[in-house]
């Protein structure tokens, strides 16, 4: 495998980070609710509009249609100049909705959809995960009932992130009554502002509601927004999920370098409570170090998925073990700054923008459940790359 950048990749480098270096918003993201969500929005037309929206999404459903690597040279770019993180309300549309649509979808709901997506002026969330059925996805009870040139929904869907200020919903549900696990389960397109839907926050630890449950009463679903098939949607749902472990955290995996530089830079200009700097202190310098190396680790192991997506075009049953990696190293970093920062470390009101390190903290335990609990993705691991016989 070559990890030698082309002249287009470094060309591609400087572009990205000459319009970044002016581009960037300079005033912080608000901490949560509306004002969040349209500074998301705001900033998703930016590059829009400059030409910066799905860089590796294809040319002919409005993206630039760059490379995997390229992708990953626009995500370092990004960590560099400090810009909004990926991962907010724009993110479920963009890195697996959109994706999803274009393997999956019609053209007519390619037309429709594709360019809201881009643009920011569509968000989505994700509707499969439910009060009895998170970790086991194919034990899910949401069910539809086909009438006519509809389907009516009603059940209810649990940790649906951003659904107040969703458009549109990726909706997973068992449409056939007598199937069982995978069977019998189709993907829908769901409007959020359809009669019927009832959506209640639920406060986390973040000290912010931005994951809710949807309840659905008789929610009416045209059959034009069924993705895939009737009663076999477990495969549409796989692609999905694909998207969401393969690639979707990428860009957390090259920030974490940045991340790892500035806690060392950090540790240079806070003192112990012994009066010491934190990097004087040979058990902190070691845990850094170490960190250090790991993030080393996962950019190389992140450009080397990306070199094999690109060849193969299937991203894989290697993004699990990568977010195991990444889940173990992000909770190894926010547990040293925390020894290094003391008691200042548990002063937190919630907003990421006055307190990084606690937020990030506090999201690394979120981490090892969103996008499929750590026991999944090693259940995967085990199963798919390793070839061990299956827990079930």
């Amino acid at each position: 495998m070559d990890l030698q950048y082309s002249d287009a990749d470094r060309a591609f480098r400087e572009r990205a980070r000459s319009w970044l270096a002016t581009a960037v918003p300079r005033e912080p993201r608000p901490a949560h609710g509306a004002a969040a969500a349209q500074f998301d929005r705001d900033w998703q037309r930016k590059q829009y509009e400059h030409g910066w929206a799905g860089v590796a999404w294809p040319k002919e459903f409005g993206g630039l249609g760059l490379t995997g690597l390229q992708q990953v040279i626009w995500y370092e770019e990004l960590a560099r100049a400090r810009a909004p993180h990926y991962i907010n309300t724009t993110y479920i549309a963009l890195m697996h909705a959109g994706p999803t649509l274009i393997a999956r979808g019609t053209e007519e709901q390619k037309a429709f959809h594709l360019p809201k997506i881009l643009s920011g002026e569509a968000l989505w969330c994700q509707g499969f995960s439910e009060p009895n059925a998170g970790s086991d996805l194919a034990s899910l009870k949401t069910r539809g009932r086909v009438e006519g040139d509809a389907i009516f929904v009603n059940g209810s869907k649990m940790w649906t992130t951003d659904a107040k200020y969703a458009d549109y919903q990726e909706l997973l549900i068992r449409t056939d009554p007598a199937s069982e696990r995978h069977k019998g389960l189709t993907w829908l397109i769901g409007d959020m502002k359809a009669p019927g839907i009832d959506i209640k926050p639920i406060r986390t630890m973040l000290q912010d509601e931005h994951v809710n449950l949807v309840f659905y009463d008789e929610v009416r679903i045209p059959l034009a927004d069924v993705v895939g098939e009737v009663n076999k949607g477990w495969s549409t749902a796989l692609s999905t999920l694909s998207f969401e472990r393969g690639l979707g955290f990428i860009g957390d995996q090259l920030d974490l370098y940045e991340r790892v530089c500035r806690a060392i830079d950090l540790a240079g200009k806070v003192r112990l409570e012994t009066g010491k700097l934190a990097i004087e202190d040979d058990g902190i310098a070691q845990k850094l170090a170490s960190l250090k190396a790991d993030a080393l680790a996962i950019r190389s192991m992140t450009l080397a998925h990306i070199t094999e997506s690109d060849r193969t075009g299937d991203p894989g049953p290697k993004g699990s073990l990568m977010k195991l990696i990444v889940t173990a190293t992000h909770k190894g970093l926010s547990e040293t700054v925390g020894e290094m920062l003391g008691w200042d470390f548990l002063e937190f009101d919630g907003d990421r923008s006055t307190h990084p390190w606690t937020y990030d903290y506090l999201w690394s335990w979120v981490f090892t459940i969103s996008g499929g609990t750590s026991e999944i993705q090693r259940e995967i691991t085990a199963d798919r790359l390793l070839e061990l016989p299956r827990a079930r």
